[in-house]
């Protein structure tokens, strides 16, 4: 996730800044030798493709931040995010490719200190531990058989300074979001996130079953309200703001030795008219969930056909999602996704208000959008100004895919209630949001614009 940082200092590169103010940028960025020796590479394919890692490094962040955000306990060395951003040749779109970080690998012979190591399976995440960039990178190329251009390394430290010289990042999210091993906790609606908050947006793994997987998309996600933030905050307009906000961020990045003042600003140049609607989001398409590894434990499987035809693409400089026909500019709220089957939730719907009618047209869109509803509707006792849902906390899951479906309702646990859910519909109810159920052990692989996944409106 700390791999976001970089990208969106290549952003805010867009503003067209003097060499002089790009030069002094670059002298601060530390620099490692990536590539030393590499031999047998994938052949060149077109635009430009920066493998982005994300580490787990903390060494700069004060005691009591480690205690705010949950970040105690030592670093264990290794990537905590990997990302491939594949820049198109005529600048014009960017396509962000997650890499599992528990996907099954296998890394190529090397040598390290004068010993000689054999091919051998690993978790991806394993790599950099292993053997520092040059491995990870000679991994992922073999994984892929995309060349990667340039390398770019951020940590912790890197992430939250970015998020906070921007003002914060805004996510947004029909369900509540807690983990508690993060310290994540996130009421339904929009928040506008600082950079602590935000680290445990990026790296909580406990909110629903998808683990890994769902936090990806939380990345992707913030990656796109990041991309938003920082093409309309002002900074790509102002070179000294830019030159100062650049400053905080580039202390804590790591570069390949060729990613330096002309490229920086080329590709800056490049990309001024960069936006979530010109950039793209997937990961790379999963085969096996839970795949066992002797001595390495349970995996992530690629399904390598797809994951061909992706890494083709990528080669091919082609882009991922199709243009859709110019429609009126109506935007329709996307299905929010849900990690329970609608069809499994039983729902009986009470009007807790005089107008007439209110508890069936509620019944009949839910039963609309997939929930199992009684079709029995009945009149609560008393006005209520607040639709409420009331739940059973053994069937806490349902109750958060039927909020999903109702935002801005309230939840109140009733121990002993049994597997129905109870809809008191308030004064305050206006429609039925629409929802998706997404299977955490078979998650969405499809791509994404970056305008899809961002906060509209708020």
């Amino acid at each position: 996730m700390r791999a976001v940082s970089t990208l969106s200092v290549v952003v805010l590169a867009s503003a067209g800044i003097g060499h002089a103010v790009i030069s002094s940028l670059d002298a601060g960025i530390a620099r490692v030798d990536a590539f030393k020796d590499m031999r047998n590479r994938p052949r060149a394919g077109h635009g430009t493709n920066i493998l982005l890692v994300g580490t787990d490094g903390r060494d700069k962040i004060s005691e009591q931040e480690r205690r705010r955000y949950r970040l105690g306990g030592a670093p264990c060395h290794c990537t905590d995010t990997m990302m491939i951003v594949h820049v198109s040749e005529n600048r014009e779109r960017a396509t962000v490719v997650s890499l599992p970080r528990d996907s099954y690998a296998e890394v190529p012979a090397h040598t390290d200190s004068g010993k000689e190591h054999p091919p051998h399976p690993i978790k991806l995440n394993a790599a950099y531990a292993e053997g520092g960039p040059q491995l990870t990178i000679r991994t992922v190329e073999n994984m892929t058989h995309v060349k990667i251009d340039h390398y770019l390394e951020v940590d912790f430290t890197s992430f939250m300074k970015t998020v906070d010289v921007l003002g914060g990042v805004n996510v947004c999210t029909t369900t509540p979001l807690k983990d508690s091993f993060a310290g994540l906790d996130l009421t339904p609606g929009t928040h506008l996130l600082n950079g602590g908050q935000a680290l445990q947006y990026v790296r909580a793994r406990h909110v629903d079953g998808a683990s890994d997987l769902g936090r990806m998309k939380r990345q992707q996600r913030f990656l796109a309200a990041l991309i938003q933030r920082a093409t309309s905050s002002g900074v790509l307009l102002n070179p000294m703001r830019f030159r100062d906000v650049t400053r905080a961020v580039l202390g804590s990045v790591r570069a390949d030795e060729g990613f330096g003042t002309d490229e920086l600003l080329d590709l800056g140049r490049a990309m001024r008219n960069f936006s979530p609607s010109s950039s793209e989001f997937t990961t790379v398409p999963i085969g096996q969930i839970n795949y066992a590894v002797k001595g390495i434990g349970s995996t992530l499987k690629w399904d390598q056909t797809k994951a061909d035809q992706l890494f083709t693409a990528l080669r091919d400089d082609k882009p991922l999602t199709v243009d859709q026909p110019q429609r009126a500019q109506v935007r329709v709220q996307p299905p929010a996704p849900v990690d329970v089957d609608p069809r499994q939730i039983r729902v009986q719907v009470e009007n807790g208000t005089a107008a007439a009618g209110l508890a069936k047209r509620v019944d009949a869109a839910l039963a609309g959008t997939g929930f199992a509803t009684t079709h029995l509707p009945v009149t609560a006792a008393g006005h209520v100004p607040r639709t409420v849902i009331s739940y059973d906390p053994r069937w806490n899951r349902s109750a958060r895919a039927l909020a999903a479906a109702l935002p801005g309702a309230g939840l109140r646990a009733v121990p002993g209630q049994g597997p129905l859910l109870k809809v008191v519909a308030g004064a305050d109810f206006k429609d039925v949001h629409k929802v998706h159920f997404e299977d955490p052990a078979q998650p969405q692989q499809a791509p994404v614009r970056g305008n899809e996944v961002v906060c509209s409106g708020r």
